[in-house]
């Protein structure tokens, strides 16, 4: 079973950055594996996978919503994908989830995402 940890949330001023990380606390898992997605829900509103990133050669995909503002990225070193989020705006506010799917391309449905992280909880007001 892999257990994701996100991390890096937090609370920021809009225009603002925030880079959020997605870890395994499993060993002997490398996220290089896994294609992973990066979903995020607001209150009220539906989850929204705003990101993901393909196992066998790290090509991406975005939402609309955060195209041009965030990366996704791994260090396989440090068995980590990151999500970069720049430029933030109040309407990002939300919880962010990373989830892991099989080995393979994205984007992917979101029910082949099988592990799923706890949360971050990022919020951007002045």
């Amino acid at each position: 079973q892999l257990q994701l940890v996100e991390s890096g949330g937090g609370l920021v001023q809009p225009g603002r950055s925030l880079r959020l990380s997605c870890t395994t606390s499993t060993s002997g898992f490398g996220l290089d594996y896994f294609v992973i997605g990066w979903f995020r829900q607001a209150p009220g509103k539906e989850r929204e996978e705003i990101s993901c990133i393909s196992s066998s050669y790290d090509g991406t995909n975005y939402a609309d919503s955060v195209k041009g503002r965030f990366t996704i990225l791994r260090d396989n070193a440090k068995n980590v994908v990151y999500l970069q989020m720049n430029s933030l705006k109040p309407e990002d506010t939300a919880v962010y989830y990373c989830a892991a799917a099989d080995w393979g391309h994205c984007p992917r449905p979101s029910y082949e995402y099988i592990f799923w992280g706890q949360g971050t909880q990022v919020t951007v007001s002045s």
